[in-house]
């Protein structure tokens, strides 16, 4: 867990660790930063990190959502816009680069930035001045520029749909947020931070055996993906989170995912037989089932959409009814 001044950046994992050290580092320069990770990893929040771990911690940190912004007004937005520039313009507007003066700006969603004014924004990093729609005389700015995209921009840069000078350019410092699933030892610490803040006044744990179904689970929304699931089972704990309190889409996932996380061996030794193959993914599902269920045979059933005729019966053939 680490702290700055105004938030909190969990981890434990060594690959976290290891990245926040990173981070600290990027933060004390002056330089752009690119920040690259799913949607949902906490991208603003270690641009957050990065602006609070700087020198320009005391000067503005503005957030700018690139794709909320309609594209007909993104150019006012960051830019400006003189009086009488356009229709409606009755009077001069600042841009939110003029807002951030002196501290930080993130552009999140900068894969989403449209071509017609990428050039524009590589003239203001590059000139570090603006010139507001319609305006004549350039502004200086002291802003430092963090970006942050859910996608590699070089695979756009290979589609001509972003500059590459412009890429080069906020690519200073890049930096890689690893999706939950590949840092699920942070997933215990996670999960007890936002029980902190849900229920402050409670002490609710996780049973074991939910615990081992929640870091089991691939979370494609990631970080955000889990603050919500913790916070609608925190509404309704009761001392205990255990498997039964669990979300649907938790305790049940599709039937390649299922066979993947049972048993991985099965898909890729060339060496057993079809016969082996099917009995040794039989046999895993049905275990993985019982973890879920924590035992209880009837939801295993449900779970692997069998009757409990058939689960039973398999359970003998596994030598697993005992």
């Amino acid at each position: 867990m680490v702290p700055t001044s105004s938030l909190t950046l969990i981890a434990q994992s060594t690959m976290m660790r290891e990245l926040l050290k990173h981070v600290d580092i990027a933060a004390l320069s002056d330089f752009s930063v690119l920040l690259v990770g799913e949607t949902g990893v906490g991208k603003e929040l270690f641009a957050e990190y990065l602006h609070h771990k700087s020198i320009r911690e005391s000067s503005p940190f503005v957030k700018v959502g690139l794709a909320s912004l309609p594209a007909e007004l993104l150019e006012s937005e960051l830019f400006g816009h003189e009086k009488g520039s356009y229709t409606g313009a009755d009077s001069e507007k600042k841009g939110l680069f003029e807002l951030a003066e002196g501290g930080s700006i993130l552009l999140d969603d900068i894969d989403d930035f449209p071509i017609h004014l990428q050039s524009k924004l590589l003239r203001v990093l590059e000139s570090r001045e603006l010139m507001r729609v319609g305006g004549t005389v350039p502004i200086p700015i002291n802003v430092r520029v963090i970006c942050a995209s859910k996608i590699d921009l070089i695979t756009l840069v290979d589609k001509n749909l972003f500059r590459s000078d412009l890429y080069y350019r906020i690519n200073v410092v890049p930096i890689h947020i690893p999706p939950l699933r590949s840092r699920r030892d942070d997933i215990p610490l996670l999960i007890r931070h936002f029980l902190n803040r849900f229920v402050p006044d409670r002490l609710v744990e996780v049973t074991a055996e939910a615990m081992r179904i929640l870091q089991a689970y691939e979370w494609p929304g990631n970080i955000r993906e889990l603050r919500n699931v913790v916070q609608r089972m925190a509404i309704f704990a009761d001392g205990a989170i255990s498997p039964g309190d669990l979300p649907s889409e938790i305790t049940s996932s599709s039937s390649l995912d299922s066979m993947h996380k049972a048993c991985n061996r099965c898909v890729v030794d060339e060496n057993m037989s079809f016969e082996d193959v099917m009995n040794c993914l039989e046999l895993n599902l049905i275990k993985q089932a019982l973890v879920q269920s924590a035992g209880n045979k009837t939801q295993a059933a449900k779970i692997l959409d069998l009757s409990s005729s058939t689960f039973r019966d398999k359970l003998k053939k596994h030598h697993l009814d005992g």
